[in-house]
């Protein structure tokens, strides 16, 4: 049996820590919610920064809120290329060994290390949804899309959580390969 739930398509935006937020912005600083996202208590925020590589720089990168622990930036493969760094797809939060780059804020700058990222693909789900679905945190499932660019995209990773709003998140890139856009609706395969 196979079920539906709606995508969503995640354009380039960072996640700062509270310091690096300080650092960028300004002391004590709080972002400026402009609108919820799809997942609870996520935000998009008025505020934006530049991230620097070595090649190149992408103005107006869009900062998600709240706050996290580390600073991410989720790139797609192409923003990689123009900044000048390896491409590494990665789950969120596993950002150990990835690319550094220079992030320039309003206030100041931050050479990062580590953190920069092309999102894996991934399906959030609430746990009743994993339940009905047959799926537990961290499976990997197989999710079909619909219209005349159909595809199958493997590996996709689920994360089920209390917190967590039906949806499956790609980049961009793959989005606009498959033709789809923000809430169209795609199957989750079972066999």
């Amino acid at each position: 049996m196979n079920y539906k739930l709606p995508i969503a398509l995640s354009n380039r935006h960072i996640h700062l820590s509270e310091k690096d937020l300080d650092i960028l912005f300004g002391q004590d600083y709080q972002l400026t919610k402009t609108k919820d996202l799809s997942q609870p208590g996520q935000y998009a925020c008025e505020e934006r920064v530049d991230i620097v590589g070595q090649k190149g720089t992408i103005k107006g990168v869009r900062v998600l809120g709240p706050e996290r622990s580390k600073t991410q930036i989720e790139i797609s493969i192409s923003d990689a290329f123009k900044l000048g760094v390896k491409p590494v797809v990665r789950n969120s939060g596993d950002i150990e060994g990835t690319p550094g780059v220079k992030v320039v804020g309003p206030k100041g700058e931050i050479d990062l290390e580590d953190g920069t990222i092309v999102a894996a693909r991934h399906v959030h789900m609430h746990t009743a949804d994993g339940e009905k679905f047959g799926v537990k945190d961290g499976d990997v499932v197989r999710i079909k899309t619909h219209g005349m660019r159909s595809v199958i995209f493997e590996n996709v990773l689920a994360r089920v959580k209390d917190n967590f709003a039906l949806e499956m998140h790609v980049d961009i890139e793959e989005g606009n390969a498959a033709g789809v856009k923000n809430g169209d609706l795609v199957e989750l395969i079972k066999e």
